[in-house]
């Protein structure tokens, strides 16, 4: 069975003179408005106890292009500007909700550069896209087609640190599912090796920082040698900039067929629920864990099973699948990191990572065998849920 599913196809573009000029007034636009509708609902708590609501943050918009000081607003499309309030009250959703922290004022410097248009402000035409208040159709350069018969709904148009320039068309699509097999693998995160699967295959991380950490620390050197607000540190600040997209860009590529290689060749894949936040303040190895990207490789799994019909299972951070026997279900003491191997008192020899994802893989099956959910059961820190133990144990 199909599915229709929206999806997002992002090109790279290169601008004229004139159509770069607008679009970065746009951008202009899009974060003044962000933050002075962001800085009035503020306002109106804190001093009032009102919360101001997107209809009336929509008017006061209106009111603020009449006047002499905001006049400028009107430059630019209309369209845009609505979408940025839009986001601020989905940031306010996700704050009421707990999802998110309070929504923050977004920075000239450090902020991405974005500006999303809805269908009534660009036109497509004979596979050409022309925004509004822009001279021409934008020339896109389309690495890949756009699927048959489809037209974009939205598009949003972005500037990286690195002065690229992107546009991302929003689709509906139809996703065949993949063929159904009965294949189920666990995945076990980690430094040395980025995953290591249940099958006892261990996947090398290319260690895409690490590689370009001389070039970087070069870059970044220069930068620091040049005047404040000069051209030339805008320079060195842009090469600065493309190291970095460099990294990104390669180490996105590399997660995307990692992911999707696991997604066409197993039915099952079953991860652990990590805490990235948390093991980010490590400060021995944030920089290895930041670089491994595990949290981009779990968005990956989830979007593409949900996308093939294949079933990710999600289990317990607290579960303990490097300390737990797979042969008798012992659980070990204690577990150093420097611990790559281990023996049982039941005799038998592990390898830290291939039995772990063994473990994750058991407990995976376990949990969708009960019929839970695909989202990790609450637990105390020492591991003691109550299917854990029993699903897993077995008598020596």
């Amino acid at each position: 069975m199909t599915r229709q599913v929206k999806r997002a196809f992002r090109f790279r573009f290169y601008p004229t003179d004139e159509q770069a000029a607008e679009l970065s007034r746009t951008f202009g636009c899009v974060r003044l408005v962000y933050n002075r509708a962001l800085e009035e609902r503020t306002r109106a708590w804190y001093s009032e106890r009102r919360r101001v609501s997107y209809a009336q943050s929509s008017a006061a918009l209106t009111q603020w292009k009449k006047t002499e000081e905001f006049a400028f607003l009107t430059e630019v499309s209309s369209v845009p500007l609505q979408q940025a309030l839009r986001h601020l009250q989905r940031a306010f959703g996700n704050f009421f909700t707990q999802r998110a922290g309070y929504p923050r004022f977004k920075s000239r410097k450090k902020s991405r550069a974005v500006a999303e248009y809805t269908r009534s402000a660009f036109t497509w035409r004979d596979g050409q896209l022309t925004l509004a208040k822009t001279a021409g159709p934008l020339d896109i350069r389309w690495s890949r087609p756009l699927p048959e018969r489809t037209e974009p709904t939205t598009v949003t148009v972005s500037r990286d640190a690195a002065g690229r320039w992107f546009v991302s068309l929003l689709c509906e699509d139809t996703i065949a599912p993949a063929a159904a097999g009965t294949a189920a693998v666990g995945l076990d995160a980690g430094i040395t090796s980025l995953v290591t699967l249940s099958t006892g295959e261990k996947v090398t991380n290319p260690r895409h920082e690490r590689r370009d950490r001389a070039r970087l620390a070069r870059a970044q050197r220069a930068l620091s040698r040049k005047a404040k607000d000069s051209a030339n540190r805008e320079k060195a600040r842009r090469k600065v900039a493309r190291v970095h997209a460099r990294i990104a860009d390669r180490r996105r590529d590399h997660l995307h067929k990692l992911s999707t290689r696991l997604v066409r060749e197993n039915q099952t894949v079953v991860i652990e629920d990590l805490t990235v936040r948390s093991l980010l303040k490590n400060r021995t190895l944030a920089r290895a864990i930041s670089d491994a990207s595990w949290a981009q490789l779990r968005s990956m799994l989830e979007y593409k099973c949900a996308w093939y019909g294949r079933d990710l299972v999600v289990i317990d951070r607290w579960f303990p699948s490097s300390k737990l026997c797979e042969n008798c279900g012992t659980v070990a003491a204690r577990m150093p990191l420097d611990l790559r191997a281990w023996t049982c008192a039941c005799g038998a020899v592990h390898d830290r990572d291939i039995n772990a994802a063994r473990n994750i893989l058991a407990a995976g099956l376990a949990v969708s065998a009960c019929g839970a959910g695909v989202r990790p059961q609450g637990s105390s820190p020492g591991g003691q849920s109550a299917w854990k133990q029993e699903s897993l144990r077995r008598e020596p």
